[in-house]
């Protein structure tokens, strides 16, 4: 199990992507603490977790409130002596409509909220991880010129975290601790059933890929649970492309 001994804290891990990242840690062998904002939804997973014996625990955080989250992480911590892997995956209320119809609050939503809970989260984990000398902080979406009309602050917000995490790298390097992003072009699997015309928009998906099928939840769990091992100890300051030929680098 390649993440053996790691212990690993998820945020917004009630979520789809959140749950198939929980569940590959714990099955290599992570202790996983997950944090969300609906306790049901945690509890989900973590019974699912723990019928296959992994090691889970659960708290209700809200990963935009920088005291909630930095006693989050402490308690992590003080409980189980270290914390080796940090992944916000968190929504960020993004409201997608066209640049010309949407106002000014709609499409700063998702770019003000991106940037705060990253930085509090990933700045939470670093102070420990500094401590100990070693750690990875996995950010999700990633950026380039690909792009669609209608998606609001959305894209920005993606490309914006992309920025801090090239500049959290640069400065976490020198103590050890890696910074990756894995991006995809879409997963249909997290894609709401409640979503008019979700099938149409999942076929789109898998056309735009070289290999005519998208990325799957568990692709998802299982290139995150390498990345994040130290089978991936010289990955930094990069992003990993899993898009299955949507997105060309």
């Amino acid at each position: 199990m390649i993440l053996d001994s790691k212990v690993a804290v998820i945020y917004g891990a009630g979520g789809h992507i959140g749950s198939a990242v929980a569940r590959a840690f714990a099955r290599e062998g992570a202790r996983v603490f997950l944090a969300g904002r609906t306790q049901a939804n945690l509890d989900e997973v973590a019974d699912d977790i723990r019928s296959n014996d992994g090691d889970v625990d659960t708290a209700v955080v809200d990963a935009t409130d920088e005291q909630a989250v930095d006693e989050y992480v402490d308690i992590v911590v003080e409980e189980a002596g270290h914390v080796d892997i940090s992944f916000n995956l968190i929504g960020y209320g993004d409201v997608q409509e066209p640049l010309l119809e949407i106002t000014v609050d709609d499409f700063l939503q998702p770019i003000t909220t991106a940037m705060r809970t990253q930085f509090l989260t990933t700045r939470a984990a670093a102070r420990h991880m500094i401590e100990q000398e070693s750690g990875v902080i996995l950010f999700f979406g990633g950026d380039g010129p690909q792009t669609f009309p209608g998606l609001g602050g959305f894209k920005t917000a993606l490309d914006a975290i992309e920025g801090l995490r090239r500049q959290w790298a640069v400065e976490l390097g020198r103590h050890g601790i890696r910074v990756v992003t894995l991006k995809t072009g879409g997963i249909p699997e997290s894609i709401p059933e409640s979503v008019s015309g979700m099938e149409e928009i999942a076929s789109e998906i898998e056309d735009e890929t070289l290999l005519k099928r998208a990325a799957t939840l568990a692709d998802v769990g299982d290139v995150a649970s390498f990345v994040a091992s130290d089978r991936a100890r010289s990955m930094t300051a990069t992003e990993v492309n899993i898009s299955c030929g949507a997105l060309m680098d």
